[in-house]
């Protein structure tokens, strides 16, 4: 079937990726994984949807070995690296036209051989049924190699070797007309599954191409242009309106409206200047921008998804652990049945042998659980798929499920629910003055990315402050920052976490949280100063979690902010609130809904104190925004860093579910009807070969249907 596979060494040195150009079908699959468990790897994972096998082990894996396997199977073996194999991806047997490939020639050779035959027998009928045998056998050739070379390595049950003897055994009962048919449109079948699984692949390979071809690297006063893969983080590049961004990086000069598309599925281009962000493969709109590069081509935005995604792939849903184990006792069973059907007729009842021969012979045919087994990997495979496209990231097939499940959404509220950018609305004195606490906090905030670092580090720079020199600075989850300067120990953080103090201090601190403000305090001996900040809903946090009603998920925040402030924000937006929480009191809360009759329970957070609660939640999501510990500690991220991707996370696991229903009932209803209607003598053996080819493209086109799936948000 395929013909070029890429091997490559995964992150674990014990395991080994082998990327399999044109595996479109339930039967690759069995015959790869069979196989390689017959040489010792019993720990093998195979992705028809995403053409990819990963082998597992403790110990170290012999590669070679692996690819003697492969070739023994009739597949080609290239060497390559995980990176480029993902960037260059191709099925060489359906990116181009459908009968330049080798399945493609198969089916017209076939094709009209058949159709020869037929005339022949119109014209001179005294020929047959020899132009029959002659299309048949000149079909059944390359099956027979495939289920030849199968058989030497191991695998003795595959499609190829049930379509040999069928084809074979009914031009032995001088079934030969049919047995042309059958061969036909089994290579029919097999070209309609390429081209469904390649189109599928295709998906989210696509993604590894937004990125452009070259980059305008800027070197003093000249552009020149290099690969983007050559850029580094603190080069500058210069990209043009209408030119695609070729790195993550941070705009410096310039403002544009940046078509994020691409990325995270927003259809309306965002207005982007000085100091934000950008991703690789977005395109930039309006006019010439200057962008540092902050991640190297091999962390940048697109990498970090196609990985993801091709990770995630691999990781299977229970519902699809399920199906496999199921198809493997499936097989064997009708090839029992068929057996028995062959013989005990005419042994029993006196039945004619050749009229019973057939129907085995058909039977065997519905024995492939093709369509079964890749009812539904195709649908999980097309969900992520399409969660990409819109800048949901998932990672694994038991996450998408899991989502759809959901009964409860926890939510953190700063930068998550509210817009994450307060701005500070006093700044106090205590024991020092004003001045001195923006200059000692600003200090302490100095490279951090948290929302409240940033409103401290713009009013210092409104203000034209330069910052103390701050030494072994040190972050508390959920508490705050530490540090020394002048010789000095600072502390700023949560007033609950600096203990005891005034009467007049936790007055004034009452009075600026009932303003809705979160206050921060600057201890050194004594209290320095107040810091107060706002941060508004928002715009999209109604819409977002009037979605999750819809979908009839209950809502509720999860934060450290004091009680004031979260019950002011939850009351605007009509959820509940639970405030003042350490990062463990989050996790326990967390912990205590998922046992109890709102379970199961998803987080939703951007900041590091949210990790410990993203881990503890039936499915943690990260909100794009957030930081790189919360991302990978979580289960999906949103790219979009929009409070509506969790509605959609979960309509989208709902849909991807329901297509998996839809096809597994294609697959075994079809298979259930044709094997008592073969067995009845009601259909014949070119039914049973669309039984199984024609269902198996058909699950195949309905899981491709989730490519197109939009949330409709009203």
């Amino acid at each position: 079937m395929p013909d070029n596979v890429v091997v490559d060494a995964d992150a674990n040195d014990n395991d080994v990726r082998v990327r399999v150009d044109g595996m479109d079908c339930a039967a690759c699959a069995t015959k790869i994984k069979g196989a390689l468990g017959n040489i010792g790897h019993a720990n093998v994972d195979v992705n028809v949807a995403a053409g990819s096998v990963l082998v597992r082990s403790n110990a170290v894996v012999d590669q070679k070995v692996i690819e003697d396997t492969i070739r023994k199977l009739g597949y080609a073996v290239k060497s390559g690296d995980t990176a480029s194999s993902i960037a260059s991806h191709k099925d060489d047997e359906t990116d181009g036209p459908w009968w330049a490939s080798a399945k493609g020639r198969l089916v017209i050779v076939s094709g009209v051989l058949v159709g020869i035959a037929f005339a022949c027998g119109q014209l001179a009928p005294s020929l047959n049924p020899w132009p029959f045998v002659i299309a048949t056998l000149v079909a059944i050739v390359p099956v027979l190699q495939r289920a030849l070379s199968a058989a030497r390595a191991g695998v003795f049950f595959t499609i190829e070797m049930l379509m040999s003897i069928a084809a074979i055994g009914a031009l032995v009962i001088g079934a030969a007309e049919e047995a042309s048919v059958v061969v036909f449109l089994f290579a029919v079948g097999e070209l309609l599954e390429g081209v469904a699984a390649a189109r599928a692949r295709r998906s989210i390979s696509a993604l590894s191409s937004l990125a452009p071809k070259t980059a305008r690297l800027i070197e003093g006063e000249t552009v020149r242009e290099v690969p983007p893969t050559d850029l580094r983080p603190g080069q500058l590049v210069a990209v043009r309106p209408g030119d695609r961004i070729p790195c993550d990086g941070r705009i410096v000069e310039g403002q544009s409206g940046i078509d994020e598309s691409p990325v995270n599925g927003e259809s309306v281009p965002r207005a982007k200047g000085p100091g934000d962000d950008v991703f690789a493969g977005t395109m930039n709109i309006d006019a010439a921008l200057r962008i540092e590069v902050t991640k190297a081509a091999a962390d940048n935005t697109i990498a970090r998804i196609v990985r993801l995604v091709e990770q995630a792939k691999e990781a299977k849903a229970p519902v699809e652990r399920f199906i496999d184990r199921f198809a493997r006792v499936y097989m064997p069973i009708v090839v029992a049945i068929a057996l028995l059907v062959a013989l005990v007729p005419p042994l029993v009842a006196g039945g004619s042998w050749g009229e019973w021969t057939y129907r085995a012979l058909a039977l065997l045919l519905i024995a492939c659980p093709c369509a079964l087994v890749i009812s539904t990997p195709a649908a999980i495979a097309a969900g992520l798929s399409a969660g990409a496209r819109r800048g949901l990231l998932i990672k694994g097939g038991a996450v998408l499920e899991t989502l759809g499940g959901l009964r409860t959404v926890a939510f953190d509220k700063t930068g998550t629910l509210t817009e994450g950018r307060p701005r500070v609305t006093n700044l106090e004195g205590v024991d020092g003055s004003a001045d001195e606490t923006l200059r000692i906090a600003a200090a302490l905030e100095m490279g951090s990315n948290h929302p409240i670092a940033r409103a401290i580090l713009a009013r210092a720079a409104e203000q034209s402050f330069v910052p103390a020199a701050a030494r072994d600075v040190r972050a508390s989850a959920g508490r705050g920052l530490a540090g020394e300067i002048d010789g000095v120990q600072y502390f700023l953080g949560s007033p609950r976490s600096v203990g005891t103090l005034s009467p007049d201090v936790v007055r004034r601190i009452e009075e600026l949280e009932a303003q809705g403000n979160t206050v921060a305090v600057l201890k050194g001996k004594t209290v320095v100063g107040l810091i107060a900040v706002r941060d508004e809903p928002r715009n999209d946090a109604r819409r977002g979690l009037r979605a999750l009603s819809r979908l009839g998920v209950n809502v509720i925040m999860l934060t450290g902010d004091n009680r004031r402030t979260a019950d002011a924000v939850a009351a605007g937006l009509g959820i509940e609130a639970r405030a003042e929480l350490l990062p463990e009191d989050k996790a326990r809360i967390v912990a205590e809904l998922q046992a109890s009759d709102r379970g199961p329970v998803g987080k939703v957070g951007d900041g590091i104190n949210d990790a410990p609660a993203l881990a503890a939640a039936a499915v943690g999501i990260a909100m794009g925004s957030g930081s790189d510990v919360a991302i990978e500690t979580a289960d999906a991220a949103l790219l979009k860093n929009d409070v509506m991707g969790v509605a959609e996370l979960i309509a989208l696991s709902r849909a991807t579910l329901a297509n998996v229903r839809v096809n597994v009932a294609v697959a075994l209803g079809s298979k259930a009807i044709f094997l008592v209607t073969t067995v009845l003598g009601l259909t014949g053996m070119w039914i049973a070969v669309l039984a199984d080819t024609g269902a198996t493209v058909l699950v195949t086109l309905n899981a491709l249907r989730l490519l197109q799936f939009r949330f409709k948000s009203q």
